[in-house]
């Protein structure tokens, strides 16, 4: 199947195909923080996340939550429906870790009973700033239509984790419309994209193993995609 360049993201390159309908993702060893403004090259990243995402997207879609997966190619491409990303990111909150204690007076590690769920603008140029919902109506979007869907993978994802010894912290995901205009989930979930405490701790396995210098998330994400497979 032939295949073109159409974006060249941070960690991700998408190809379109020879079907219209499908396209390419393939993951780079890449590893970035700050929108960018840091970067490093990791061999064997992009494998490793691609493997990880493979595995997630399989659980959810076995419980019904739609997504862009189709396949993986190996080793670091994932064949995935062609969508039109939704410009939003969608974070979910289990736990408060990162921006929420560093923007408030929230301390970190606090457990959140019901799940805080935020939505940012899709734009490095503006940082991600964050949305209230009145500005998400203004720009043509309901906060609704996306927060049930967002509870539902939370709920799979605190089980995926937990069951192989990990807390899941935070994540944040992103939305696209299928061919027939079908929102569904798109881009990846890995450890690039979620917060995951080893159970009972705050020890990272996660990339802030790479945004606070503290560790080697080759290492950390091998062990994730290990206990995933068993």
């Amino acid at each position: 199947m032939t295949k073109t360049e159409i974006i060249h993201g941070k960690v991700k390159t998408v190809f379109t195909t020879s079907d219209p309908d499908i396209v390419f993702i393939q993951y780079e060893d890449r590893v970035t923080a700050g929108n960018g403004r840091r970067e490093m090259v990791l061999e064997d990243k992009g494998r490793i996340c691609c493997e990880i995402s493979s595995i997630i997207f399989e659980k959810l879609e076995k419980v019904g939550i739609k997504t862009h997966y189709l396949d993986m190619i190996p080793e670091r491409i994932m064949s995935c429906k062609k969508v039109n990303i939704v410009p939003l990111e969608v974070i979910v909150r289990n736990i408060s870790a990162g921006s929420i204690c560093r923007q408030t007076t929230i301390p970190e590690g606090k457990l959140f009973m019901t799940p805080l769920v935020e939505f940012h603008l899709k734009d490095d140029s503006k940082d991600d700033p964050l949305l209230t919902f009145d500005r998400m109506k203004l720009m043509g979007y309901d906060a609704e239509e996306f927060i049930g869907t967002a509870l539902q993978i939370n709920r799979q994802l605190i089980k995926i984790f937990f069951d192989i010894g990990f807390d899941l912290v935070d994540f944040k995901i992103e939305f696209g419309d299928d061919s027939e205009g079908n929102l569904i989930l798109a881009d990846e979930i890995s450890p690039d994209s979620c917060r995951l405490w080893k159970t009972g701790t705050k020890e990272n396995f996660d990339k802030d193993l790479f945004r606070n210098d503290n560790g080697d998330i080759i290492s950390a994400y091998t062990h994730i995609l290990n206990e995933l497979k068993r």
